[in-house]
């Protein structure tokens, strides 16, 4: 192993965890849709998740503090808002 092996790979966990945030998204949203009751439960999950992550960043002094909060919180919303978006499309079906 040489000394610059490590570096190789610093830029890749960004993106993938922007698309596991997004996969999770989309599998809450569908949830939502079509099983509305059902998804409450995955959505406190990941809710609660994201809470122990946006906790643990904010313990971060100063302005790195804020920082990691601020991405863990904005994943956190955006799931809730996925999850709830799924459930009100239901419900404005006819069914």
């Amino acid at each position: 192993m040489t000394k610059f092996a490590g570096r190789l790979n610093v830029g890749t966990r960004e993106p993938m965890t922007i698309g596991i945030i997004i996969a999770i998204c989309v599998l809450l949203l569908i949830l939502g849709f079509v099983a509305p009751r059902l998804s409450r439960g995955p959505q406190r999950g990941v809710d609660s998740t994201l809470g122990v992550g946006q906790r643990a960043g904010g313990k971060a002094p100063g302005i790195l503090g804020r920082l990691f909060s601020k991405s863990f919180g904005t994943s956190r919303r955006a799931t809730n808002k996925s999850a709830s978006t799924g459930r009100r499309g239901r419900g404005k079906l006819p069914l």
